[in-house]
Order: C-alpha cells, then sequence, then structure tokens
C-alpha cells in the first residue's frame, strides 16, 4: 500500500472528536500514515469544508504535508457514472453520484487503498478497492 485515499467520514471523526468513531478513526489515520502517503481529493475537501468558516482553517485541518491532494482523474468520472447507473438499477434511492461513486472510482482508477467507515457501497461497485474499515 503506498497511497490512500482517506474519505471525508474518518478525518470528520477525528476532527469533530465523534464519540463513536474518534478512536477508531484516529488509530488507523495514524496507522495508514506509518506506511502510506495519505491522499484526499477535492470530494472529500468539499465534504470537510462545511465545518470551516474559512478556507484558511481548512487548510490547516487538512495540511499539505500530511494530506496530498489529488486531482479527479477523468476516468473516474467514467466509472462513477457506471456504478451509480447500477445502483439506480439495483433500487438506490440516491439521485447523485456524488460523492461516494467519484471517491470509490478515483480510488479505484489510481489503485489505492481506501480508509472509510462505510464501506458496503465500496464493496458492491468497486470491488477491487482495498478497503480499510471496521
Amino acid at each position: 500500500m503506498s497511497r490512500v485515499l482517506v474519505d471525508a467520514n474518518v478525518l470528520l471523526d477525528v476532527m469533530t472528536d465523534d464519540p463513536q468513531w474518534y478512536a477508531w478513526s484516529a488509530e488507523r489515520l495514524d496507522a495508514c500514515a506509518a506506511r502510506a502517503e495519505l491522499s484526499i481529493n477535492p470530494i472529500v475537501y468539499a465534504e470537510v469544508s462545511v465545518g470551516f468558516a474559512r478556507i484558511e482553517e481548512l487548510d490547516d485541518a487538512l495540511p499539505a504535508d500530511a494530506f496530498t491532494r489529488l486531482a479527479l482523474p477523468w476516468e473516474a468520472g467514467f466509472l462513477a457514472a457506471k456504478a451509480f447507473v447500477r445502483y439506480r438499477r439495483a433500487e438506490g434511492s440516491r439521485t447523485s453520484p456524488l460523492p461516494d461513486f467519484y471517491i470509490g472510482a478515483h480510488a479505484a482508477i489510481d489503485g489505492m487503498a481506501l480508509l472509510t467507515r462505510d464501506a458496503n457501497r465500496y464493496r458492491t461497485y468497486f470491488p477491487t478497492v482495498e478497503l480499510i474499515c471496521p
């Protein structure tokens, strides 16, 4: 594992000191950081940003030297759309492929592991992605 894409739920657990998930998320972040490069993309950045009033505060919380900022590959958009179509055909209720489908597609296209608490959708629609999950 050389690069790990970190899902927003894990980051938010740590940032908000979530009573149920803080310990698990903090331990996994530390473990992954010890052996791999932690990464985020614009989708994760956007999801985490809702808790911040200023971009400078968000950038302090997600320092570039701790979290590599990756662009979304064009291929991830295509794969996200295909996974979303499968999801909707299986009676999925969400009406937008963002954010989970893009995050899963990004991890799949770039061959990254994904650190997340929400493994079910990723397992179903991105079976090749290595998941680090409870």
